[in-house]
């Protein structure tokens, strides 16, 4: 008898058992001397099998588990190995020791000693770098159209002042040369710097982070001031800017010192050579952006095509428009509107930022300074590819 059969049994022995004492117990509810002594027979039945049903189940499990192949395929993604700790500026150790240098509070590990700058603030660990750059790209639009390199010295840049010119060549005549000419750009590093305070209080406050809000707060700072440079930068003590004497290049003068043509701007961007306009882009002022908006071609169309997705620039001629309000605005003599591709735009972030705590300067207030420093540089690589709209002088 299988275990199905037993089970089977033993329902049918309980379901007798049960009309048994149904139909056999007198007025006072008990059974007679005889029929209980049959109602226990019934009982060692059903504990009869109710021991083999379980020793059956007992024996079907071993058999189960003893079935089972002895080396299980791996289903399962392997789990990532721990992330080792890395080296200098990237080591955890740095990270805690710079934690602690912001709040005031004995190092750990004395890392930081080894790596002061000149001007005695500390290199800022790898990954607040990082989130810094991050923010920078969010807080500065030149920074998300530009190229963006790191350097670690000043950094010069060939750049092609002519190009050679193929020449159609009979057989077995001479090769006619052609000398291309080269120059150099130089990508230099000026620094600058934030200072902010922060009261002794909320440094004490153990839910305050402070590394969070220094990023925030100096990458705010760089931010703006970055874009102005990056725009109108005099290239002497700051980056040299796009819209200068020595960024883009004049593609276009406009007919009026306040107003802007249709014309015009179709001139502009015929004025960029068609290989940069693949990835060429608009980048103005909020108040020229105003005067463009009303703009119509020849069939009552206007220029203008607003973005209908978020997120997404709207459009002038089909091309991307950007803003930054350290763009000249539309007046006479003013460089107003940028055309090109602002990838031959380099940034040149000098590797290592850094943070100064100042704890006696502001110590009267109950509060202590910090100073961060950056070295920066920003130029247009190659002007041809970026053409401007001058408006006319007065």
């Amino acid at each position: 008898m299988n275990i199905v059969e037993m089970r089977e049994k033993r329902t049918k022995l309980w379901a007798t058992m049960e009309g048994f004492l149904d139909t056999h117990r007198n007025d006072m509810g008990v059974l007679s001397t005889e029929d209980d002594a049959v109602y226990a027979n019934m009982e060692k039945e059903f504990e009869a099998l109710s021991n083999e049903i379980r020793r059956q189940e007992r024996r079907d499990a071993h058999e189960a588990e003893l079935s089972k192949p002895i080396n299980r395929p791996i289903t399962e993604k392997p789990a990532a190995a721990p992330k080792a700790d890395g080296v200098g500026r990237a080591s955890n150790a740095y990270k805690e020791d710079f934690g602690l240098h912001l709040r005031g509070k004995a190092l750990v590990h004395n890392v930081l000693s080894t790596t002061p700058d000149e001007d005695g603030g500390f290199l800022v660990p790898l990954e607040f770098e990082r989130d810094i750059v991050k923010a920078l790209d969010e807080e500065n639009i030149i920074r998300r159209l530009a190229k963006v390199v790191t350097t670690y010295h000043e950094r010069k840049i060939p750049v092609a002042l002519g190009h050679s010119v193929a020449q159609w060549t009979t057989e077995n005549s001479a090769y006619t040369e052609s000398n291309p000419t080269f120059g150099q750009k130089q990508i230099d590093a000026y620094k600058l710097t934030d200072l902010c305070r922060v009261s002794v209080e909320l440094l004490k406050d153990s839910t305050f982070d402070i590394e969070a809000y220094l990023r925030q707060e100096f990458a705010r700072a760089f931010g703006i001031a970055e874009e102005e440079a990056f725009c109108v930068g005099n290239g002497t003590t700051q980056p040299t800017g796009i819209f200068t004497e020595n960024g883009g290049t004049v593609g276009v003068t406009a007919a009026s010192a306040t107003a802007i043509t249709v014309d015009e701007i179709i001139s502009l961007v015929h004025a960029l050579k068609a290989p940069y306009r693949k990835n060429a882009k608009f980048l103005m002022n909020d108040a020229t952006v105003a005067l463009l908006r009303k703009l119509k071609d020849q069939n009552g169309q206007y220029l203008w095509q607003p973005s209908v997705q978020a997120g997404v620039p709207d459009r002038l001629l089909g091309y991307e428009i950007y803003t930054s309000p350290y763009v000249p605005v539309a007046q006479a003599g003013a460089l107003a509107i940028a055309f090109g591709d602002f990838k031959n735009y380099w940034i040149g972030d000098r590797a290592g930022r850094t943070v100064q705590r100042l704890n006696e300067l502001y110590a009267t207030n109950g509060q202590i300074g910090y100073v961060a420093t950056e070295r920066v540089d920003g130029k247009v690589i190659l002007p041809e590819a970026i053409q401007l709209l001058q408006m006319k002088s007065a």
